[in-house]
């Protein structure tokens, strides 16, 4: 399966992509906001080779080169029969400020709404984190919560939790269709 925007092409991830995730995935800026750490090499080449085998993430390619630029996590909630799926997203900072990231989500929320019939779209995001909100806000998401304190990916040296805020997005098909 591949999806098609104007300057990218998304598609699923290949065992030998794992030096384009360790290109961002290795920097602590990057992941700073992600359940892992830092990426090593070897981590990122197992990384590709679960990626690859599942549909729930998908590799963001620029149309020009095919070069990797980053990735889309997209899977669909339980229960089936709410036809809920989740968005998020991670790319290579040095192709930011071009709204890549924009244009891949916003082709993902097209694909999931004109032929998954999807019924709504969510995503979750740390208020700490403004481009992560502000590409949802572009994509014409809606803030539905700011849950205080709710979940933590990392202890301190004392190995009590590091709790952290969580805006929650999402849009429905009609509101995406009467944007």
């Amino acid at each position: 399966m591949e999806l098609s925007t104007e300057r990218l092409f998304l598609r699923r991830f290949e065992p030998e992509d794992w030096q384009d995730l360790y290109e961002y995935l290795s920097n602590p800026e990057v992941v700073k906001f992600e359940p892992y750490d830092a990426q090593t090499e070897e981590e990122c080449r197992k990384a590709a080779e679960e990626r690859a085998k599942t549909k729930d993430f998908w590799a963001v390619c620029l149309n020009e080169s095919g070069k990797l630029i980053g990735n889309i996590y997209f899977a669909k909630q339980q229960p089936d029969e709410f036809e809920t799926y989740e968005i998020g997203y991670v790319f290579n900072p040095a192709f930011g400020g071009k709204g890549y990231a924009t244009e891949a989500a916003g082709g993902v929320l097209d694909y999931a709404f004109n032929k998954l019939g999807a019924h709504r779209i969510m995503a979750m995001c740390n208020p700490e984190n403004p481009a992560s909100w502000r590409l949802l806000e572009r994509l014409h998401m809606r803030r539905e919560a700011h849950f205080i304190r709710n979940a933590f990916f990392r202890r301190d040296e004392s190995c009590n939790p590091l709790w952290f805020d969580t805006y929650q997005y999402a849009i429905l098909k009609e509101e995406y269709y009467g944007v």
